[in-house]
């Protein structure tokens, strides 16, 4: 397969700073983002002393993690025949924009800033933190590998729902804090979401690269309603949450994300008869909900923390 694609990489094409940063597929942030935005809000709403400047540390940091997990994967899938000029995912390398060679040494570089990043936090906010930081590594390194044995989606969530959560709640506030877990369904199903409708929408691509995922084992029609699950769970969890006091009541708010969230889902039920072409641009647009759903919460627990200490 590499023959096959060596014509286009006979000479180096120059980049400028747009180009790497669209190859690093920057419209998916959202995905490690968000649990740090949305943990340190809600911290702050129950009351917890937060660190700002750690808070603004760790999100820097994550973001320049999950940059380097999005070329890894994208150097890998195109090695191992996953991404190739008939496919809709990442295209930086079978495009013609980059060499293979280019988007790894891109995230090698990526994954050492990354990397120094996290040790420098590790060192200022106590051990626990470079254990955080070292779960998270391996898994973005391992990913692809678990990926193509139908283990993407639970390393998605652990990486950017379950570590990220209670890794900023520890970083922030000197400690674990065990409500913070509320969040961890809600935030990471959504992020779940984006890898799901990815892997149900290339279905076929995959099997012809010999690997299996997890939205392969379960087949397409299954596959719809995982994806409904996966949006439709954090609206109920955020219910819960406010129900049982665990969440402040204008989280209700999140409630005016439904509607994209609800025309995701009608965009996903038409893949079984209509394919690849029903779901495209569904990926990026659960990436928006991830924002929207999420920026809502944040608000909302912000504003609702600075109300309380005003009465």
């Amino acid at each position: 397969m590499d023959t096959h694609y060596n014509t286009h990489y006979m000479e180096k094409k120059k980049h400028g700073f747009k180009a790497w940063l669209i190859a690093t597929r920057p419209w998916s942030f959202p995905a490690s983002s968000m649990p740090v935005v949305a943990t340190l809000s809600y911290l702050f709403w129950a009351g917890e002393s937060i660190n700002w400047l750690i808070g603004l540390w760790t999100l820097l940091t994550i973001i320049v993690f999950h940059a380097a997990g999005n070329t890894w994967s994208d150097y890998f899938d195109f090695k191992k025949g996953v991404d190739r000029e008939d496919t809709v995912g990442g295209t930086s390398i079978t495009s013609g924009e980059f060499q293979a060679c280019e988007i790894k040494k891109l995230a090698t570089w990526l994954l050492v800033v990354a990397v120094a990043s996290g040790l420098a936090l590790a060192y200022c906010t106590g051990l626990p933190t470079l254990y955080f930081g070292l779960a998270g590594c391996v898994l973005t390194l391992l990913y692809p590998m678990l990926k193509y044995h139908a283990l993407g989606d639970l390393d998605i969530f652990l990486t950017y729902s379950v570590l990220p959560i209670l890794g900023t709640s520890y970083v922030a506030t000197g400690s674990i804090v065990a409500k913070s877990l509320w969040l961890v369904l809600p935030i990471g199903l959504i992020t779940v979401g984006i890898l799901h409708i990815n892997n149900a929408r290339d279905i076929e691509h995959d099997k012809r690269a010999g690997i299996k995922t997890f939205a392969m084992l379960m087949g397409k029609r299954a596959s719809v309603y995982i994806y409904l699950a996966e949006l439709i769970i954090p609206f109920l969890c955020i219910v819960a949450g406010i129900l049982c006091r665990a969440m402040p009541a204008g989280a209700v708010a999140v409630l005016i994300t439904l509607k994209p969230a609800i025309d995701n889902c009608r965009a996903m039920l038409k893949l079984p008869t209509e394919g690849m072409k029903a779901v495209t641009g569904v990926d990026e647009n659960t990436a928006k909900l991830q924002l929207a759903f999420s920026m809502t919460f944040s608000v909302v627990c912000i504003v609702s923390a600075l109300l309380d200490s005003l009465l």
